[in-house]
Parts: C-alpha cells; sequence; structure tokens
C-alpha cells in the first residue's frame, strides 16, 4: 500500500495550523458529505479519507506521534520512547550494539516470528504490536508513514444518539455542535441538519465516530426528532391547513389570508366551496431532498355565526334550511 499523506489530503502541507487544518477539513467536508452526494461512492470514500485525516491532525498529540512516526505510531500500545530507541540503535547511535548492532538480523527474526530479543525485554512483535513494517523500511530505514500493513483491518461500530429540532429549523436545515466524548477527552463536531429532515430522519456521520484498536473510526448516526406545528399537520413532504371561513365567503368565495411555511399568502377561495373543501398551494410544503418542495393543502371548515342576537341568527338559518335541494346526509345511506 502507498504511503498516505494527511496532509495532503486537506490539501495542506506539513505545518499548517490549526486554523488552517479546520478551515479546509470544514469546505471539504461540504463538498463530500453523503448527502450532498447520494450514491457516489467515490465522494463518499474520499469523504472518509478526509474525516480521518482532520482526526488525526486536529488532535495535538495525535499530530506529533504522526508527524514524527507516520501512521504507526498511531497504533493501539505503540510506545514513543521505545521506539525511538530502537531507531537510535538502528542507526547505530548510541546504547548497547552501538555501530555494531546487526540490526537486519534483529529486524528479519522478529518477522519470522522468531525469538530474538531485541533489548528491551521483547521482540519488535511485542514491542510494536505487529507495526514493524510501518516503523521501518527496508532494510532497516526508518519510514515516515505506512509503507507495510494497513493501519485499520475493519471498521468499529457505529454510535447512535438523538438531536431535536424545532419545526422551523427541520424546515429551513440548520446546523448542530455536537461532544464526542472518547474516554477522558472530548471533542466538537458541527453537524448539519438537511432541510425538510421528517421526524425520525437519520444522519450519518460518517468516520466521526470512536475508533476501537486498529479498526477505522466508525460512523455517528443521528435520530432527528422534529417538533411539530401549531398550524400544520405534515405528510411527508406535503403539509396540512384547516382554515376557517364564514357562510358568506363560502357561499361568494373569497380571497382570504392563510399562513405558509415562507409567510402569509392569499387563498381564493372558489364560490359554493363546501365545507372540507381541499384546495392546494403548489410549491409550498417542505423541501424535497433532490430539490423542490411539496404542497400545502388547505382543509376548508365553514363555520356558523357566533354573534348573540340568537334570533336573528336563528331566523336567517331557518330561511337557509328552505334552499337544501336534498339530503346532505343521503350519501350514508345503505
Amino acid at each position: 500500500m502507498a504511503e498516505r499523506d494527511l496532509y495532503a489530503e486537506l490539501g495542506l502541507k506539513k505545518g499548517a495550523s490549526k486554523d488552517e487544518i479546520k478551515k479546509a477539513y470544514r469546505k471539504l467536508a461540504r463538498e463530500l458529505h453523503p448527502d450532498r452526494n447520494p450514491d457516489n461512492p467515490k465522494a463518499e470514500e474520499r469523504f472518509k479519507r478526509v474525516s480521518y485525516a482532520n482526526d488525526i491532525l486536529a488532535d495535538e498529540k495525535k499530530r506529533g506521534l504522526y508527524d514524527e512516526f507516520g501512521e504507526v505510531g498511531l497504533r493501539d500500545g505503540f510506545d514513543a520512547d521505545a521506539a525511538r530507541a530502537m531507531r537510535a540503535r538502528a542507526r547505530g547511535v548510541g546504547g548497547p550494539g552501538g555501530a555494531g548492532f546487526n540490526f537486519e538480523e534483529m529486524f528479519a527474526g522478529a518477522q519470522r516470528g522468531g525469538n530474538r530479543r531485541s533489548g528491551f525485554g521483547g521482540t519488535l512483535e511485542d514491542l510494536f504490536g505487529g507495526g514493524i513494517d510501518e516503523l521501518f523500511g527496508r532494510g532497516g530505514a526508518p519510514a515516515s508513514g505506512f509503507g507495510g500493513r494497513a493501519t485499520t483491518s475493519a471498521k468499529a461500530p457505529d454510535q447512535e444518539s438523538e438531536v431535536t429540532v424545532s419545526f422551523e429549523e427541520g424546515f429551513q436545515g440548520v446546523e448542530r455542535e455536537l461532544t464526542i466524548s472518547e474516554g477522558t477527552n472530548s471533542r466538537t463536531i458541527r453537524v448539519r441538519i438537511p432541510a425538510g429532515v421528517e421526524d425520525g430522519g437519520k444522519v450519518r456521520l460518517r468516520g466521526q465516530g470512536a475508533a476501537a484498536g486498529t479498526a477505522m473510526a466508525g460512523d455517528i448516526v443521528l435520530t432527528v426528532r422534529v417538533g411539530e406545528h401549531k398550524l400544520f399537520r405534515r405528510d411527508g413532504e406535503d403539509l396540512h391547513l384547516e382554515v376557517p371561513v364564514t357562510l358568506g365567503e363560502a357561499w361568494n368565495g373569497a380571497s382570504v389570508k392563510v399562513p405558509t411555511p415562507d409567510g402569509e399568502v392569499s387563498l381564493k377561495l372558489p364560490a359554493r366551496v363546501q365545507s372540507g373543501g381541499k384546495l392546494r398551494l403548489k410549491g409550498k410544503g417542505m423541501p424535497k431532498r433532490g430539490g423542490g418542495r411539496g404542497d400545502l393543502f388547505a382543509h376548508v371548515q365553514v363555520r356558523l355565526p357566533d354573534g348573540h342576537d340568537h334570533a336573528l341568527i336563528g331566523k336567517a338559518i331557518a330561511e337557509l334550511e328552505s334552499h337544501y335541494a336534498e339530503d346532505v346526509r343521503a350519501a350514508l345511506k345503505h
């Protein structure tokens, strides 16, 4: 496997500042996020590499180990002090053995799984957990990256969590900061909740979960809980709204003001509209994932007068009763 340059993954050079790393990662994460690149395995794989690079370079301790030893320095059980001493011995610089130290023989013996001792109380495999190829190159030369086996052989389990947003935030989309605990350490990441997300929808943060041993970091899977709206009832990408109207508006037709997620608009009622009638406001519903909007359906509710002159109202209603041409409940009869 070719040596990987984590700085190059972010479009940076070694020595980049923390701010440069953060800025580069955020830019690439937005461009490569799976929500913006559905069914694009190349973008997904690139997103994983970028996330992994940021996870290492944004952590001062991990970055220091990577800069000095390459990715082998990030493996569980890696002993930096022992590695430095081993390098010095391999180069013939000080310590027992000096210039006469036969590194080739020791390296080969350890690779064969033999019983040669390293001088540190164990074999190279004992010291570096099988990471010999990554620590030393051919002929015993120190390697700057990983030149042998991959440092990750599997993916750690996903972590699940929940995030709650209001109806308005779910409509517009919103960013949230999440604090991820990793043992005694913690880190903060920003997650974009996409516009139009449904209650119970999932947002997957690829490569942002915890690592386990030599396994690649898993994902964080967020379940989004979207609050209800006091006026709108949601059905997928469509919204439903009950619109009360007067007898006169229902009989004569009218233009009435109704709310939408974008603000108030005029809804034209046709003359003779019945209670329960459904009128569509096209493109006034929730955002769709692939672009566009759902619809808003206005459900007409004809309201009786609620004035205090019951005698007058009753007389008017009685007059109206005489104008029904058929039984209004005829459809209910078998």
